[in-house]
């Protein structure tokens, strides 16, 4: 397969599948892999447990390990590598924070996001992996973190509107929307050819594209 792309993000709500997606596409096609690094902040608990008191440092903390990360991961170049995927991008940082900050807060998060965004290079497409928020909850159920117990629906749904209203937001980006709520691209081969052929061989315009798979 013809890879047109440098830099690919696969982005989703959580427990989506952006990570096993990213992970494999990285192993059949020799790509960099950037996986987001989360699982060691410590207001990330904290959070769920009291949103109202944590989710400043929570939003404030996760844009400066995300930008950090993403300036020493992509600048070098890796002549070994086909191309670059990651499992999220810093887009994701005002996503969240349009979800759990308000007001005064908001407003002074997103004039520091955007004096930062300027600054990274942009990925070639966003793919965003779609599905319902009942099914993202059965989906975090099933793999058993603590600190992810009290997701609610609600807050699932939240999120999924922060990302489009970001993709409307910012139309010069390309996003392609895959619906992934009838298929399992880890169980079934079929299912992840299909999605990595939808992501690798059409062409798309700036903007945002759908597709149901």
């Amino acid at each position: 397969m013809n890879i047109k792309y440098n830099y690919v993000v696969i982005e989703g709500n959580i427990g989506a599948g952006k990570t096993t997606l990213a992970t494999r596409i990285s192993e059949e096609f020799n790509a960099r892999l950037i996986l987001e690094r989360f699982a060691d902040n410590p207001f990330l608990p904290k959070f769920y447990k009291d949103p109202d008191k944590y989710s400043f440092p929570l939003e404030l903390s996760f844009l400066a390990s995300r930008y950090k990360q993403l300036k020493e991961e992509l600048v070098p170049q890796d002549l070994f590598r086909a191309f670059t995927v990651a499992d999220y991008y810093f887009m994701k940082s005002l996503v969240f924070a349009s979800s759990t900050l308000e007001g005064d807060e908001f407003s002074l998060y997103r004039q520091i996001f955007y004096i930062i965004y300027g600054s990274l290079p942009r990925p070639d497409i966003f793919v965003y992996l779609h599905m319902s928020p009942d099914r993202l909850l059965n989906n975090i159920r099933k793999r058993g973190r603590n600190y992810e117990a009290s997701i609610t629906r609600d807050y699932l749904q939240k999120i999924q509107e922060s990302y489009f209203n970001f993709f409307r937001q910012n139309p010069d980006n390309k996003y392609l929307v895959i619906d992934i709520e009838n298929i399992d691209f880890v169980a079934d081969e079929d299912h992840y050819r299909r999605i990595t052929e939808a992501i690798f061989l059409d062409d798309y315009p700036a903007g945002m594209n759908t597709l149901i798979l």
